[in-house]
């Protein structure tokens, strides 16, 4: 509320998401992320994010030639909706990340009514 009761009072609240200060928005329509090759370690990929009802964001592992790795594909994925901080991707093939460890990858986010605040490896 700015100006109430008087010129010269002014009122202004601001609300920051705890671990969100940038996000990749994508509105309804979607969007594609393709992060550049790389290597991690860990056995888990965690997510912080934030989506609408409608909205979903899906998770898929490439190769260094940007083709999906089996089992770890948009489609196997379960999509993630909601509001976490911290939140494990996961597969329906139940596929596991430690078989992708030390190797060169890429990862393609497909998202839809929602933001990607960060990811990392566990």
């Amino acid at each position: 509320m700015s100006h109430y009761g008087q010129p010269t009072s002014h009122l202004t609240r601001y609300e920051l998401r705890l671990d969100g200060f940038v996000s990749v928005h994508a509105p309804y329509q979607g969007v594609e992320l393709l992060t550049k090759a790389f290597r991690f370690s860990g056995s888990k990929l965690e997510i912080n994010y934030e989506s609408s009802a409608a909205g979903d964001i899906r998770i898929e592992m490439q190769d260094e030639q940007g083709v999906a790795i089996p089992g770890f594909s948009a489609g196997d994925c379960i999509p993630l909706f909601g509001n976490e901080i911290s939140r494990e991707v996961k597969w329906s093939s139940e596929a596991n990340l430690d078989s992708l460890a030390g190797k060169i990858v890429r990862i393609r986010v497909v998202m839809k009514d929602a933001d990607l605040y960060s990811f990392r490896f566990r």
